[in-house]
């Protein structure tokens, strides 16, 4: 994830960024050591930080008053640098300020969270996270001020390299980064390697002149400055960070095209699947393209692309869209997964919030658009498939040897990709069309007489289903909008409603 951390009120309209990615081996090992299984249940990728104040303080006899002063901290450094709360409003009394009750609930209306005015654990948990210092305010935003370039003809410099990739790697990944932005609007941008450019890119350690030093490997990755003279527009990478081409660490590409947006005026977005959003995951570059949001962002700035036709790009599903339809769902340790594009949804049975993430940001290497999905209880594993592909995972562990094809299961060739899957009693059943498929966990094959028609296998469901799961003695089978809830017992359908109302949208 990235981390912008806010300057002096002075600077807000500085962007800045730092990220944890997956969680570094080290960092995960620890968390594991303390208490697996409940690391497991949870299933959240928290920054280390955060962990050490309320996981290991459940294990280690860490008197509560420490605890609650660690967090009182915690929330105090937050509110100040993200939400203006003033120095002298917090000590004494923060959990009953009236200012912080306020601040805290802005906070938690910036990011989804119920609205306590509390620094609950959802809170605290997001406050955990890395992410950006300017003011966070909604959709796409404009960094304060609204500054743009004058001119739509940028120049860029890179004037110094990262030990850690090639000078032709770096010269791809700033060029592609631009290329980004280029596409959604009438901006060009041309590198130069002498002279002054109107983007300077550098790779600098700790204190670099610019009265904002960075901390070393894995804490601030980079800053970037809004458009104007002298610094405005130049973006600074930690020389100090292990900067990559794929998934591991923090990769070039994606760190220089966020910073980018706020060299061109952008700032944070509350769509947790754009570019400028203030958290990071990973994501494929070579499919990589420009959310949506930030589309109509940096095109409210500069106008829309020289294009005849213009680009358009992949939107963040939206939890309560009653069109909303998901490609795979499966439960995972009494959890409930709900896949759609390179997202899922995550419904914890003792949790009120249903979280959105990246697929990636748990499972680097899965590829998005899951088509179906199942937990095998036994074997502790879930299985994702995608196309002839599938994968077995074991919470944050995607297992040796996959992918693996799909004719290990004993479908035929003619057999080009699985809609829906669940697992009971020792049987999988597979759909693909109209069709239902029972495999023998046990024998490793194909039950004899099928396929059969859904309908006949399971009377009442007379559609497609795009995804389905075991809940207790039901199937639940989402076809469409809807979902269908099967009585394993009496063997027929005895409600069905809207899909989402799994994920806490209200009844209409």
């Amino acid at each position: 994830m990235w981390l912008y951390k806010g300057p002096d009120r002075s600077s807000d309209w500085q962007g800045w960024l730092r990220t944890s990615g997956h969680l570094p081996d080290r960092q995960r090992k620890a968390v594991e050591v303390v208490s697996k299984e409940r690391a497991m249940l949870r299933l959240k990728i928290l920054p280390f930080l955060f962990l050490l104040h309320t996981q290991l303080a459940k294990a280690l006899p860490v008197p509560p008053e420490v605890l609650e002063e660690k967090n009182a901290k915690i929330v105090e450094n937050y509110l100040q640098k993200f939400y203006h709360l003033p120095s002298n409003q917090y000590r004494s009394a923060w959990s009953n300020s009236a200012m912080v009750a306020e601040k805290l609930k802005e906070m938690q209306r910036f990011f989804g969270l119920t609205e306590t005015g509390e620094a609950d654990a959802a809170t605290l948990e997001m406050m955990g996270k890395p992410r950006c210092g300017v003011p966070d305010s909604g959709d796409f935003m404009l960094t304060p001020g609204s500054p743009k370039w004058a001119h739509t003809n940028l120049t860029y410099r890179i004037k110094n390299q990262t030990p850690q990739l090639s000078e032709a790697a770096v010269k791809t990944a700033i060029e592609r980064a631009f290329q980004l932005w280029s596409v959604a609007s009438p901006l060009t941008f041309t590198e130069i390697s002498k002279g002054e450019a109107d983007i300077n890119i550098v790779f600098v350690a700790r204190e670099h002149g610019d009265n904002s030093p960075f901390d070393g490997p894995n804490g601030i990755l980079a800053h970037a400055f809004q458009p104007g003279q002298g610094i405005g527009g130049d973006a600074h990478f930690d020389s100090e960070e292990t900067w990559t081409q794929d998934s591991r660490n923090y990769n070039l590409f994606l760190v220089a095209a966020h910073e980018f947006g706020h060299s061109l005026g952008l700032s944070h977005s509350t769509d947790p699947g754009a570019l400028m959003y203030p958290n990071y995951a990973y994501s494929e570059p070579s499919t990589y393209s420009l959310p949506q949001d930030d589309i109509n962002g940096i095109q409210t700035l500069y106008g829309l692309s020289n294009s005849p036709i213009q680009p358009t790009g992949p939107s963040t599903p939206t939890a309560c869209d009653p069109r909303l339809r998901f490609d795979a769902v499966t439960t995972l340790r009494g959890e409930i997964y709900f896949f759609k594009d390179k997202y899922f949804w995550r419904r914890h049975p003792r949790l009120q919030e249903v979280d959105l993430n990246f697929i990636s940001l748990f499972w680097p290497f899965l590829p998005s658009g899951i088509q179906a999905a199942y937990e095998d209880f036994d074997r502790d594993l879930v299985f994702l498939f995608k196309g002839r592909q599938y994968w077995a995972i074991s919470g944050y562990d995607i297992q040796r040897g996959y992918p693996r094809d799909i004719s290990n299961y004993g479908f035929p060739s003619s057999v080009r990709a699985i809609d829906a899957a669940v697992s009971y009693e020792g049987k999988t059943y597979f759909f693909i069309n109209n069709q239902c498929w029972r495999y023998d966990n046990r024998r490793g094959a194909m039950d004899p007489g099928y396929p059969r028609s859904i309908a006949s296998v399971f009377p009442g469901i007379n559609c497609r289903v795009d995804a389905v799961f075991l809940q207790n003695s039901f199937f639940l089978f989402f076809s469409g909008p809807k979902y269908f809830a099967f009585n394993l017992v009496t063997h027929r359908v005895i409600r069905h409603a809207r899909s989402n109302l799994w994920l806490n949208c209200p009844e209409r």
